[in-house]
């Protein structure tokens, strides 16, 4: 059973306690103080590099898939995906595993289905170019990647895809941290949207998360985990984001 939401929401699906329980256990995701590229102290930190065995990987390979399946379900307007895009280099495994675990539920929708990736740098010999994998070209692309804070790494992969003519469907991350962008002055208590809301309002692309902060300070508190809890709280309120 999902663990009951003591704040009166719906429980946590059970896909997502389970994801998220098993990134507890194998420390992907831990918690002190970390020290982000915004500059911003967090009380926890999300390392999707840390997937890798096969058990980990299986878990979060059934949690993307289930998130997409989900997301395209409510999101019928979304052209079905061609490609599976995976940025350099965490996103590379991701786009792998979900894929195969897509094609495991439902071959008839996702076994045609092609993965791609970037190269940091171009290659200028053999095959060449800066994607590996399928061709992006006149495709409707999702794109996963891990967590985003800025937003920089999301725009730079959308341009990517338009650059190789491709169309970005949507975006996929493991983790929504639902905080607001940094500014020069980021106590300034300004509210401000988040990274992936502002990409939806530039770009118009849909986006989804396996979890948020809210499905983590909810599963910290049905294991009583008081202490661990506050700390996210007090984050979430000083830098939640605007929508």
């Amino acid at each position: 059973m999902p663990p009951s939401n003591h704040s009166g929401g719906p429980p946590i699906p059970a896909y997502k306690a389970e994801f998220l329980e098993s990134c507890l256990s194998a420390n992907v995701l831990t918690f002190g103080a970390y020290t982000l590229k915004s500059g911003r102290q967090s009380p926890y930190f999300f390392n999707a590099g840390s997937f890798h065995d096969a058990d980990l990987l299986s878990a979060i390979a059934i949690a993307y898939a289930r998130t997409i399946i989900d997301f395209l379900a409510a999101r019928p307007e979304i052209p079905q995906p061609e490609v599976l895009f995976g940025p350099a280099y965490k996103g590379i495994p991701l786009a792998c595993c979900t894929l195969l675990e897509l094609r495991r539920i439902d071959r008839g929708t996702w076994g045609k289905v092609k993965y791609s990736f970037n190269r940091k740098e171009k290659k200028d010999h053999g095959e060449g170019g800066g994607i590996v994998g399928a061709a992006l070209w006149d495709t409707e692309v999702l794109v996963l990647d891990d967590v985003i804070t800025a937003g920089t790494a999301m725009r730079e992969t959308i341009e990517l895809v338009k650059k190789e003519a491709g169309r970005v469907v949507g975006f996929v991350v493991a983790v929504d941290r639902m905080e607001k962008m940094p500014s020069a002055n980021d106590d300034d208590g300004v509210p401000r949207p988040s990274a992936m809301g502002q990409i939806r309002k530039e770009y118009g692309v849909p986006t989804a998360s396996i979890v948020t902060l809210n499905d983590l300070i909810e599963l910290l508190r049905g294991q009583g985990d008081d202490k661990d809890m506050a700390r996210l709280q007090e984050y979430k309120s000083r830098y939640l984001a605007s929508d």
